[in-house]
């Protein structure tokens, strides 16, 4: 399985231009994005994301809440949280909220792209499901 278009969501420039390089380096295909809401821009742009990996504490629109709007506007889109802040309930409550998981800052690259990898398999397979469903009902339909 390939890895997933990856859109990393930060508002620490160092980190997110650390991370992209670690990330291309293994053959990522990632898009960066500085706060919630340049992230929600990016998606509605870029249909090929599959996975967000984003912080939780961010100006202009924190993670809970672009969590939020990407979950609401991109359902199908797997989120997984980072966070160097703040604890193990707040990204259990961003689970609760839609996250596919979370992470610790720092993450282990290969612990990250394992997670990248599992969310990407379950975005495909629920859209796999989502057309299946529709060959059903366009099928029943007919005479």
């Amino acid at each position: 399985m390939s890895i997933a278009k990856i859109l990393l969501v930060d508002d620490e420039k160092p980190f997110v231009e650390t991370m992209m390089k670690r990330l291309k380096k293994r053959d990522v295909d990632v898009a960066p994005a500085y706060d919630g809401k340049e992230a929600l821009e990016c998606l509605e742009r870029d249909s090929t994301i599959e996975v967000v990996i984003m912080d939780i504490k961010m100006p202009v629109m924190d993670g809970m809440e672009a969590l939020k709007a990407v979950k609401s506007k991109h359902p199908l889109v797997e989120v997984i949280m980072l966070t160097g802040h703040a604890t193990v309930e707040s990204g259990i409550d961003g689970m609760r909220m839609g996250a596919f998981d979370y992470l610790m800052k720092p993450c282990d690259m290969d612990q990250l792209i394992a997670k990248v990898e599992e969310a990407a398999k379950h975005k495909r397979q629920h859209e796999q499901k989502i057309m299946e469903a529709r060959v059903r009902a366009i099928t029943l339909r007919r005479p």
